[in-house]
């Protein structure tokens, strides 16, 4: 009787042990198994997770008027590792099914300085380009543009594959480098971003220079551009979202098409920090405060709304 009960023991004893190591085997299983789907959407979308959180929140953002032209991303400063920085070269990504843009990465120096002057007529058409007139106050005017996400002036002596080769000009007419963009946006804000990245190459400074641009489902044009910097020095640091708009113009981002409407105003910068000990331009020595980018959006957003609308 007695060698029985010990029998009954150590036979449940025995079943007690396999459940157990079965449970860690499934366990094991399913972490592998999380692992390996985690793996697979990171491969599949070329963006890491927060990355692609901040993305869905900006397209989901509408640009509402009188508002800023530009706003910060995690708060101001950019989630770009200088480290990486290795050699001069551009990471163009592929053109997405519809055939937009998405993302350009730069690594640059002062290798890839340029002039802007000479350089041949743009023949490729982003998505949403149509190059039409608006008549604004009486006005004709031309209210989009061939948008570079990395500018052609800080492209220089690379192949249109992103690889450094002397001799070379900038990246010009490159399809995973033009988008449609407003005129404004072009020539104004984003200016003030590039200029950064300028100066702090004429300075011989190392800069990782990165642009999306931001898509709102399958609309054809880009609702803003989500532009950050950061020098391996660390006097550049900036991670903004700049609105793809225009005053006196509103469009219909699906298509691209745009008309006249007096109540599109762009009212300037207040919610936007500029990186703080980059010089301003190079004919000046000062530096490039936040207040300063400020009072430039301002004098750029009110004064051409009050002169195309009044």
């Amino acid at each position: 009787m007695m060698k029985r009960m010990r029998l009954a023991r150590l036979m449940g004893l025995v079943g007690l042990v396999a459940l157990l190591s079965g449970c860690s085997t499934v366990n094991q299983l399913t972490s592998v198994s999380q692992s390996s789907t985690s793996s697979q959407k990171t491969t599949a979308t070329n963006t890491s997770g927060n990355d692609q959180t901040t993305y869905a929140n900006l397209a989901k953002q509408t640009y509402q008027s009188g508002g800023p032209a530009a706003i910060k991303v995690n708060s101001g400063k950019s989630t770009l590792q200088s480290s990486l920085w290795k050699n001069s070269k551009i990471d163009y990504g592929n053109l997405d099914s519809l055939n937009r843009t998405t993302t350009d990465t730069a690594y640059l120096s002062k290798d890839n300085l340029g002039r802007s002057a000479g350089r041949a007529a743009q023949t490729w058409s982003p998505t949403g380009w149509h190059n039409q007139p608006v008549t604004v106050n009486g006005k004709r005017v031309f209210p989009q543009n061939r948008g570079h996400l990395i500018a052609y002036t800080i492209s220089f002596n690379l192949t249109k594959d992103g690889q450094f080769q002397s001799g070379q000009d900038g990246s010009l007419d490159n399809p995973k480098n033009l988008a449609t963009q407003t005129a404004y946006s072009n020539q104004r804000t984003m200016q003030i971003y590039e200029d950064q990245v300028r100066t702090a190459l004429e300075q011989g400074k190392k800069v990782i220079y990165r642009v999306t641009t931001v898509f709102r489902g399958n609309e054809l044009m880009p609702r803003g551009y989500w532009s950050q910097a950061v020098s391996t020095d660390g006097s550049v640091n900036f991670n903004v979202y700049i609105w793809n708009v225009e005053p006196g113009v509103s469009f219909d981002y699906a298509t691209g098409r745009g008309k006249a409407d007096s109540s599109m105003q762009v009212a300037g910068a207040d919610k936007v920090t500029s990186t703080a000990d980059t010089q301003a331009s190079r004919h000046s020595s000062s530096t490039t405060t936040s207040k300063q980018v400020e009072r430039e959006l301002i004098k750029y957003g009110y004064k051409t709304v009050k002169k195309a609308l009044n």
